[in-house]
């Protein structure tokens, strides 16, 4: 996380890295977990041996939408909501891009820059950030996305 960051210092920030999350693996009991929550059972994610024998990568896959909801706890561990911010609200996700899957047993990892902040009235600022899901080993991405979430002012720290 950047040391100077803070509300009223996000603006400053723009174009700027915020940093990199510590690796995280993403393991099959999380991929079975999402499949169950979400009805999503298809045999690439949650069948092993059928993915041994079958699949092209040798192993199960996470969803993309679960490699894509990491990043909302993965921001947090970069620094995206700044210490003095007593909330922040997912205010929307676009250009999402998938390109490389996440087999079970993966670590990943996010990468953030601010791309943009604007200040919506008093203690609330729209800040954007280009986030890219690493995956340790692979050579692009598991994903990119623009995270937009909406920061509100608290009590400095």
């Amino acid at each position: 996380m950047l040391a100077d960051y803070r509300f009223d210092t996000v603006t400053d920030h723009v174009g700027q890295e915020l940093g990199v999350s510590p690796w995280m693996t993403v393991n099959q009991s999380q991929i079975d977990q999402f499949a169950e929550v979400t009805g999503d059972h298809q045999w690439i994610h949650v069948d092993v041996e059928r993915c041994k024998a079958e699949s092209p990568y040798g192993a199960p896959i996470a969803h993309g939408f679960l490699t894509l909801s990491l990043l909302a706890r993965l921001l947090m561990d970069v620094g995206m909501v700044p210490p003095d911010v007593r909330q922040a609200i997912n205010a929307g996700v676009s250009n999402v891009r998938f390109k490389t899957p996440v087999r079970a047993g993966a670590r990943v990892r996010a990468r953030a820059s601010v791309l943009s902040a604007e200040r919506k009235g008093e203690g609330r600022m729209l800040a954007t950030a280009s986030a890219v899901l690493e995956v340790e080993g692979e050579k692009h991405p598991a994903l990119s996305a623009e995270v937009t979430v909406m920061l509100f002012r608290g009590e400095a720290a």
